[in-house]
């Protein structure tokens, strides 16, 4: 069992809850969680980091848990979300840190590595490829490539209808998007019109998947049952504003050691093939790993995979 403490920090407007883990010594390393997770998914990280003398930072992000959920959509801009980061950086007084993110969290790993080239001494990405700043926004082209398709993001983008599908049974939800197989498509992308709801055509599992036993299921229930998913929903609502408070890091390239992590079974490695193949333009250091028979969640589903890549990585570079 995962032996953590719980700060809560108090700062732009919010509180942010962070679980800490490892020697009061050891290098930082912080870990940002994403959609639909909670910092409880980077449990096996934790544990291995702390046995390896590191100090492992896993935040509830923006929007999760005992975090604040701020309504305004606009609270939850990329820069917002790197501010939270920075100064709990701040707080614990950190001057070089290794920075890992999974999904969403993988996305905000990457710009806090251009944000803060120098305190961010290292960085690795898991499931999301890093392309830089688009020329334009990226909601723009989603809407033309998938205007007749159903892509989740646009789903997202109007309030209401998504939080209200979501929230309806969230046990369900979890369940569903954990185990990641609706009876058709390959859930991110379809052929059903436009205008359906996600998991209509997802059938419930009605347990977990073995990588969430009921322990660690329990934490991502809770994880949602007081916010909901309206501030996990707004940060696919700024897509635009990212685009427009970035654009001083347009052409910039992510220039410290870098590692990704995707599973050969994660639809997002279809949806950004693109992106995974131009990456080493972008990020000229980075070391890329595919892990086999794993989905989006690599590093719940495969720990013993993932653990020993990212303790390499940081033991040869960090």
């Amino acid at each position: 069992m995962l032996q953590s403490e719980q700060h809560i920090l108090d700062f732009n407007d919010i509180q942010l809850s962070v679980h800490v883990a490892g020697p009061i010594d050891g290098q930082p390393v912080w870990l940002l969680h994403g959609f639909p997770e909670c910092w409880y998914s980077w449990r096996h990280q934790m544990q291995a980091l702390a046995d390896a003398g590191y100090r492992a930072f896993a935040p509830e992000m923006r929007g999760y848990g005992r975090s604040s959920a701020p309504a305004a959509i606009e609270a939850y801009d990329i820069l917002t979300i790197c501010s939270d980061i920075q100064r709990a950086m701040d707080h614990f007084g950190h001057q070089q840190v290794a920075m890992v993110g999974h999904d969403w969290g993988a996305n905000i790993a990457w710009y806090m590595a251009l944000i803060e080239p120098e305190r961010v001494k290292v960085v690795s990405g898991m499931s999301v490829p890093f392309g830089g700043r688009p020329k334009r926004p990226a909601i723009d082209m989603m809407r033309e490539r998938f205007k007749d398709k159903f892509l989740y993001i646009l789903y997202f983008q109007e309030p209401g209808p998504a939080e209200e599908e979501l929230e309806a049974d969230i046990p369900r939800t979890l369940r569903i998007l954990m185990h990641g197989r609706p009876s058709a498509g390959n859930g991110l992308i379809s052929e059903k019109p436009a205008d359906s709801r996600w998991l209509d055509d997802y059938i419930d599992p009605e347990v977990p998947p073995a990588w969430c036993p009921p322990e660690a299921f329990n934490v991502y229930v809770e994880t949602y049952i007081d916010n909901g998913f309206h501030g996990p929903l707004n940060w696919y609502r700024n897509y635009e504003r990212n685009w427009e408070r970035t654009a001083d890091l347009a052409g910039k390239q992510v220039l410290q050691p870098a590692l990704f992590i995707i599973g050969d079974r994660d639809p997002v490695g279809a949806l950004e093939s693109y992106t995974i193949e131009r990456m080493p333009q972008i990020v000229p250091k980075v070391e890329q790993h595919v892990i086999e028979r794993c989905g989006h969640w690599v590093q719940s589903q495969k720990p013993e995979e993932v653990n020993p890549l990212l303790l390499d990585f940081l033991h040869r570079h960090y």
